[in-house]
């Protein structure tokens, strides 16, 4: 049975689409109508109450949240390979990043940009320029998040770091942009543009 993944092409479910290929599970898209509300109806609630994509179902399994599902599917489809072994210590540094860009990395952009007033000893996210030092020291003397290694952390963190350089989201300072130029020469990255392009043509979106 293949995989399923609720997809929109202008949601984070396109970065879904790249851990997929990544993993090389078989899988198949279920187009849901965001532009329309679609996320919110019944059937779409069920699955996620919180009304939003992506939402990836996986026989009897289902995972929402994308830094969730990328690390499900490279403990379920690559573990040692995308994903270090429980009992590798380069898996402490792995769940680190990965975790950090949906909680502190994406939260604290969206502070800084929409000029929030907040305790910053309170916010997970903290100062902004405490936040951009620490993805600096993430990927400084290293090609990827675990040096040579690329994993299934680069997919979560360095396609935070992708979307919010192409959205002007993060200044493009050379650390950030040479990081971004390895992970687009990823065949299965390409593979996956390739696949949300795909649909945003068949569904007539721009």
């Amino acid at each position: 049975m293949s995989i399923v993944l609720y997809h929109h092409p202008y949601t984070r479910a396109a970065n879904v689409v790249w851990m997929l290929e990544e993993v090389g599970a078989p899988y198949e898209l279920h187009f849901v109508d965001a532009k329309a509300g679609g996320q919110k109806a019944p059937e779409i609630l069920a699955l996620n109450s919180m009304g939003k994509l992506p939402i990836l179902v996986d026989g009897g399994a289902v995972v929402t949240e994308s830094a969730a599902i990328g690390l499900y599917l490279a403990d379920r489809y690559s573990l040692g390979e995308l994903a270090p072994r429980t009992d590798d210590p380069a898996r402490a540094t792995y769940l680190r990043w990965s975790l950090f860009a949906p909680s502190v990395v994406e939260p604290g952009s969206m502070a800084k940009r929409e000029g929030w007033s907040f305790n910053e000893g309170a916010a997970g996210w903290g100062n902004h320029d405490a936040m951009l030092e620490a993805v600096r020291s993430a990927l400084r003397d290293r090609s990827y998040i675990l040096g040579d290694r690329f994993s299934m952390a680069d997919v979560i963190f360095g396609g935070t770091i992708r979307y919010m350089l192409g959205f002007g989201l993060l200044a493009p300072e050379p650390i950030f942009e040479s990081y971004v130029a390895r992970l687009n020469e990823r065949p299965a990255l390409k593979r996956a543009e390739a696949r949300n392009v795909a649909v945003r043509k068949e569904r007539g979106l721009q």
